[in-house]
């Protein structure tokens, strides 16, 4: 790895995917995140899905019959890797962006999330928050898995904790729910909550 290859840089993550270096990698839609989907109904709603990883909560999407899901993350070797996943799907119902989530311009019905919140460096939390209300429509969601525990290593992930998170969405959002898992997968049982905030 690059010396400019600073935690959150293109570099950075391009190493990390090019090593195998993800232990986050579930190999499959996180089970709370499936539940969420499942209960969706409106299935021609704009989905944006940041830091997206390997793409398994996108995969699930479009088996559901969802046509409008953008993913977007900062690693050009990941993100050649879901447009060769995905095929003919990329551009057909899925739009794939490499890029940076900050600089994204477009407004969403929900916004998924897995794994990036707790990637991101903690001090960009406030900008994280405002970003997301300016990229939800009115009545827009947020909904997704934030930890909610602490980590002793130097992340990333970064830990957090529910009053943390209470805190710094409140301002922005109406919290619909904001509480532990009950559905995580077993190595992460009682670390994780589960969150949907509306913007009004």
């Amino acid at each position: 790895m690059a010396a400019t290859d600073t935690p959150g840089s293109a570099g950075y993550w391009d190493h990390r995917f090019e090593t195998g270096d993800t232990p986050w990698n579930l190999g499959r839609v996180s089970p709370p995140l499936k539940a969420y989907a499942d209960g969706l109904t409106e299935k021609n709603i704009s989905v944006l899905i940041p830091g997206c990883g390997n793409g398994y909560e996108a995969e699930y999407l479009l088996s559901l019959g969802f046509n409008r899901i953008t993913l977007v993350d900062i690693s050009p070797v990941l993100t050649r890797r879901l447009e060769e996943k995905f095929g003919t799907s990329a551009g057909e119902g899925l739009n794939i962006i490499t890029g940076d989530f900050f600089d994204l311009r477009e407004r969403y019905d929900l916004v998924l999330e897995q794994t990036f919140f707790c990637a991101l460096d903690p001090a960009l939390r406030p900008a994280y928050a405002a970003k997301m209300q300016a990229l939800l429509k009115p009545g827009g969601r947020l909904a997704g898995v934030l930890f909610n525990r602490e980590f002793s290593t130097d992340g990333p992930p970064f830990g957090g904790s529910i009053a943390e998170y209470e805190q710094l969405f409140s301002p922005l959002f109406r919290i619909i729910t904001l509480a532990p898992c009950y559905n995580s997968v077993k190595p992460r049982e009682g670390t994780e909550c589960f969150f949907i905030l509306e913007k009004e």
